[in-house]
């Protein structure tokens, strides 16, 4: 993990907006009959992953080219559902740093449809190297399956 030399400013904010497509959809979930059906509704997957793309956005400007942020924790509630075709905005506010280290980040994300809020996220995030995390999803791999 690595401590920003600069940081967001308390309250800073970015947004991501986008349609409800196809492939958003919670119908679209199942890998199999046997996992049952889905209602064809945004799926609370793709609504953090808009979460995520917020607050990347919002860090974009204090990363190196090498760097990226990871969630490490994250309490998320789903509480109403948007419908193919609908707009939705992802809005993440950087709330400051946890912890006495300095090295994790704080955000709460809001999604809304024009209906108003339909997801809202408290998360906490920590800044690494890109090729340290990949490098490390590759050895983990190796130690389970055996190299390939």
């Amino acid at each position: 993990m690595a401590i920003l030399s600069r940081e967001p400013a308390w309250n800073e904010s970015a947004t991501v907006t986008t349609t409800v497509a196809s492939n958003d959809l919670a119908s679209a979930l199942p890998l199999s009959a046997q996992d049952g059906t889905f209602p064809a509704v945004l799926s609370t997957p793709r609504m953090i992953a808009l979460m995520e793309i917020a607050c990347n956005r919002l860090l974009a400007p204090y990363l190196s080219a090498q760097q990226t942020s990871v969630v490490v924790r994250m309490d998320v509630s789903h509480s109403a559902a948007s419908p193919l075709g609908t707009h939705v905005t992802a809005t993440a506010r950087y709330l400051g740093k946890e912890g006495s280290a300095g090295k994790l980040y704080k955000f709460e994300a809001v999604v809304s449809d024009r209906g108003g809020e339909i997801g809202r996220s408290q998360m906490t995030r920590a800044v690494v190297a890109i090729s340290g995390v990949e490098s490390r999803a590759r050895d983990r791999t190796r130690c389970l399956f055996g190299a390939r």
